[in-house]
């Protein structure tokens, strides 16, 4: 690979979970070169394997909370090229992790924003894409969620962490970025899962083949999108010409979503049809859980997208795909 100035890399950070080896795959099908990121707390090498015979990719190991690491992981993507671009995906996944103990969003959520924005700063990076969440509105009931309302009241640790986090990206839009897009992730189904209401469900009846427990009392309804369509959306945003420097735009199905009791129904057909389904109280499965939400995505809509499932066919898919993943 030459180290020339006309070649630009894309720096996908926390490369190794769910999603970023899905993204990784669409950048590599763009024929970018690719520098993937990740410490491996929560994704797997092994989702990124299929890539390592590439040679426009090259995968780094490093904890981009720390300052260090995330200089020595920028200073051996330049050596590729000019980065021109950003994914950053790094964060913590597990809400009630977060929840129990602060440390793990302020340094898993915020901090790896806090770096990479110091490393974006002085490697002269223009472009960053950030993966936010619904978690950022808080619990608004069935009020419909759209880019604009306000105030933002998290109730969960990584809801605050990714909320602060938006705020330092608007920050640097004002000293040294000239793009940032802002993606409010729904929840997001797909394999390979590293953890989701399916992920959780099929190994709880792996372990426990007679009984499901279900967290809280089923009544949770909330949308799902497929991981394809959460990548396709992404791209769509990263081309519109004419978006505003700061670009924070929802991502999601057009409908209110399906119930967890559903989802449990499905689950049990696919994997044991015999298996009983014990709920709990309450319509929270755990503390800073929100128990319904409903989006507006009329703005993506406006930008020329909608998705290819719906929350039921999301839910169905990956609950086949996941099973596969899991041997089922």
């Amino acid at each position: 690979m030459n180290n020339t100035k006309d070649i630009t890399v894309s720096v996908v950070a926390g490369a190794s979970g769910f999603i970023g080896s899905h993204l990784c795959n669409q950048l590599l099908n763009e024929r970018k070169i690719v520098v993937a990121i990740d410490n491996f707390s929560r994704g797997q090498k092994s989702y990124l394997e299929s890539y390592f015979n590439d040679s426009h990719f090259k995968l780094l190991c490093g904890d981009l909370s720390k300052r260090d690491d995330t200089m020595c992981a920028f200073e051996e993507a330049a050596k590729q090229g000019t980065i021109s671009e950003v994914w950053h995906l790094a964060a913590n996944s597990d809400i009630p992790a977060g929840v129990a103990d602060a440390d793990v969003d302020l340094k898993d959520t915020f901090l790896t924003t806090v770096e990479i924005l110091r490393a974006t700063k002085l490697y002269h990076v223009k472009e960053i894409y950030f993966a936010s969440s619904s978690a950022i509105y808080g619990d608004l009931g069935n009020v419909e969620l759209h880019e604009n309302i306000g105030p933002l009241l998290p109730i969960s640790n990584y809801g605050a962490m990714k909320l602060a986090s938006e705020a330092l990206i608007s920050a640097s839009c004002e000293s040294d970025l000239n793009k940032a897009c802002i993606f409010r992730f729904p929840n997001v189904v797909g394999a390979p899962a590293t953890h989701g209401v399916i992920y959780d469900f099929i190994n709880k009846l792996i372990a426990s083949p007679e009984c499901l427990e279900v967290l809280g009392n089923g009544t949770q309804q909330k949308a799902y999108l497929h991981v394809s369509d959460l990548i396709s959306a992404m791209l769509v945003v990263r081309a519109k010409q004419d978006a505003p420097k700061r670009d924070v735009i929802n991502i999601g199905p057009i409908d209110k979503g399906v119930t967890v009791q559903w989802i449990a129904e499905q689950v049990i057909a696919r994997i044991n049809p015999l298996a009983q389904i014990k709920y709990g109280k309450g319509n929270k499965g755990w503390i800073g859980d929100v128990p319904k939400f409903h989006y507006s995505t009329e703005k993506l809509q406006s930008y020329g997208w909608k998705p290819q499932l719906g929350s039921s066919e999301a839910v169905r898919r990956a609950i086949d795909e996941i099973a596969s993943q899991l041997g089922q």
